[in-house]
């Protein structure tokens, strides 16, 4: 039966046992407000990983709701295979990242069988950063570590476009470190002057040596000391929903290691292009890096 009519069917029973039980007036009144509440109501609430993970802005995540089928629906965006899990035990539903460069309109999602399911995408400013760095090396840097840059690169975009059969353990996510918010995403960035890209991710103000805590469980898929990054983990929560944690002063973890929530990844350093000890974390969904600050409840409009 629809939930729409489970509810009415409910409500209607309520009404009907409160009538024919002669109930004074007032309460006659109270049952009439009652019912045209929940026949008011929407068919679908939303759940829990809705409201806290639906932010269709670039750089942004959206849920799309796939309906109720019997298997989970196979589904695509942007060519890329999109994280889907069932919600409270009712209705299976997308979970999309949504690219810095997308910009505010209709996109649309590939649902396996040929359907496409359209969503709006919202706007967002994003403030500027100005970084000054003492090695122009890495800010400029020269042909050797050009190479050497573009080898990395590739090896982190092969780690990021992994998409395992698991599922996370939980999405709303423990916080990395115990610490405050500094740089946070979505920042343009200029390095003594001259903009690069924007910031991939969240930055947590920390001693170094402070212990990196994984925020779900999760597979070591890449381990590196990268020219940018420094020292760097990425842990594979399931379904192409990736962490990556960067600058660190010493990695706790080798390639494989199963963490559970809350195991010790590494600690807070300065490694890399860093001014100072602290935590980047970037958060990654079909292959596109999203908020973090969404997966803590920290996101702000």
């Amino acid at each position: 039966m629809p939930v729409s009519l489970r509810r009415s069917e409910l409500c209607s029973r309520t009404f009907t046992t409160w009538k024919l039980r002669g109930q004074s007036p007032l309460l006659h009144k109270l049952c009439l407000f009652v019912l045209a509440l929940c026949l008011a109501l929407p068919a679908h609430a939303e759940g829990f990983i809705t409201r806290l993970l639906n932010k269709p802005v670039p750089g942004g995540v959206v849920v799309v709701d796939l309906g109720n089928p019997a298997q989970a629906p196979k589904v695509r965006y942007q060519g890329k295979p999109v994280l889907t899990v069932r919600e409270d035990g009712q209705r299976w539903i997308a979970i999309v990242g949504i690219p810095l460069s997308v910009k505010p309109g209709t996109q649309q999602v590939e649902v396996e069988g040929g359907q496409k399911l359209s969503f709006q995408v919202g706007a967002k400013h994003y403030a500027e950063q100005r970084i000054t760095i003492k090695n122009q090396q890495q800010v400029t840097p020269n042909a050797e570590n050009l190479k050497r840059i573009e080898r990395e690169l590739a090896e982190q975009t092969r780690a990021y476009q992994q998409f395992s059969a698991r599922q996370p353990s939980n999405l709303l996510f423990d916080r990395p470190v115990n610490g405050p918010l500094s740089s946070p995403f979505g920042l343009r960035r200029f390095f003594n002057g001259e903009e690069r890209n924007p910031h991939s991710g969240l930055d947590f103000a920390a001693n170094r040596g402070t212990p990196i805590k994984a925020p779900a469980a999760g597979k070591v898929i890449l381990i590196g000391d990268y020219f940018f990054n420094g020292k760097t983990v990425f842990l594979d929560h399931g379904q192409g929903l990736i962490s990556m944690f960067c600058h660190l002063s010493e990695i706790d973890v080798k390639l494989g290691d199963e963490i559970p929530r809350g195991g010790h990844v590494g600690k807070v350093g300065a490694t890399g292009r860093a001014t100072g000890p602290h935590l980047h974390w970037n958060v990654s969904l079909n292959d596109v890096r999203v908020d973090p600050a969404i997966f803590i409840g920290a996101f702000k409009p």
